[in-house]
Parts: C-alpha cells; structure tokens; sequence
C-alpha cells in the first residue's frame, strides 16, 4: 500500500480557525492603534493653535475666537482645502461660528456642533479638536488653554 502524505481536511480546518481566532483578536488592537495616531495629530494642531493664540495676546493683549481672516490669530490647518473628505487632517479644529472662520472641518466630517465649549475672551481661552476616530458616532474631544493645559473632553477610546 502506497502511503501519501499531506495534511487532511480536518487539520486544515483546525489551522484555518486558530487563524481566524488570531485575527479577530489582533484586528481591535490595530484600530485603536490607528485611532490614537489620529488623536496625536489633534496634539500637535492644539499646541500650534497655542502659540498662534499667545503670539496674538501679545501683540492685542486679548484672545480671539477667529482663527483665520480679519481678527483672527492667523491660523489654519496645513493645505485647507474649504472642509471635508478631501482634507488631509482629521479632526474639526476651532471655535463656535463659521466654517474657515472660526473653526475648520477635517477628513472625519465632525460639524461645529462639537465645539460648543470652546471658547476666547480678553483673558482666556479653551479650543477644542473633535473627531470620530474609531467611527462608532461617539466624539472625540481634545482641548487645550490659555496655560497650556492639554485634555481629553470626551474620550472616543474608552470602553
């Protein structure tokens, strides 16, 4: 009798499932990976809207809720293209008001709604970031101050 070799139906099976088993396990780790990538892009734009605010205090000695255009601290995010899926940035940065004004909408669509608590007066001021980085509708909110505070508002990430 002529004996073959090879792995059987079932065996392949077994490694097929364990694969599976991997996978399901490994795919959440890698989102919430990528989710936080999103969320230090927010870190970064946050502390550029800082100095951009300080550096406006200075020469005003007042904060200002307009980012971009007449009275505002001359900020907006690298390559704005007018808000949207077509931007290269994330998040919506800002200030109640309008669109390229006071706030700007990132590739994650997130409305100005978001940024209720945000806000600039002649002594302080709170902007925020937020964004749907995991895509479950939950926002994520990031802000930062006059003293250079750095918080997360709403937590997207937590379970």
């Amino acid at each position: 009798m002529k004996k073959t070799t090879g792995f059987t139906l079932i065996e392949i099976m077994i490694v097929v499932a364990i694969i599976a088993l991997l996978a399901m396990l490994a795919v959440p780790t890698a989102m919430r990976f990528l989710a936080k990538t999103k969320r230090t892009e927010a870190y970064m734009n946050l502390s550029s809207m800082y100095a951009a605010q300080k550096a406006y205090w200075a020469e005003n000695g007042k904060y200002s809720d307009t980012l971009s255009g007449p009275g505002g601290i001359g900020w907006k995010p690298e390559g704005y293209q007018g808000g949207g899926s077509q931007e290269n940035f994330y998040y919506t940065y800002g200030f109640p008001g309008a669109e390229g004004k006071n706030y700007f909408t990132g590739k994650l669509g997130a409305s100005g709604a978001g940024l209720s608590g945000a806000r600039a007066d002649a002594n302080s001021f709170v902007v925020y970031a937020t964004g749907d980085i995991d895509g479950d509708g939950k926002l994520d909110i990031v802000s930062i101050d006059d003293r250079n505070t750095v918080k997360v508002v709403q937590d997207d990430l937590a379970d």
